[in-house]
């Protein structure tokens, strides 16, 4: 049985709220889950005491994502950024990942090319 874990939408139009849970994969988005991991706000939320920049509010039991991603559980790719942002796995995409990828090898002369003269 494939395992996902991945982000179950709730809240109201226009005001995202999700789960993060782990489900079967062929299962519907909003489906019952096996587990719920926690929750993602992604609403920015002011910064207290008005200083700093705003944040998003991310909840996540720790221990079982840890549970979940040791026994074969595939994150989604928004999971995966979020699990990124908490510590628990290596981030899929970095800017100095992107930055250290050198570009692939070009032909810089081309194969010469015989041209038959005579007539026919």
């Amino acid at each position: 049985m494939a395992v996902k874990i991945r982000l179950a939408r709730f809240g109201k139009t226009n005001a995202p709220f999700y789960n993060i849970v782990v489900a079967n994969a062929r299962t519907a988005r909003n489906s019952k889950p096996l587990e719920v991991l926690g929750t993602y706000d992604p609403i920015p939320k002011p910064p207290p005491f008005g200083q700093g920049k705003p944040f998003k509010d991310i909840k996540l039991d720790t221990v079982r994502a840890k549970y979940w991603l040791g026994v074969g559980a595939q994150p989604s790719d928004p999971v995966w950024r979020l699990l990124a942002m908490v510590g628990l796995i290596e981030p899929k995409y970095s800017i100095i990942q992107a930055q250290q990828q050198k570009p692939k090898p070009t032909l810089t002369s081309p194969r010469p090319v015989e041209i038959a003269s005579g007539s026919a």
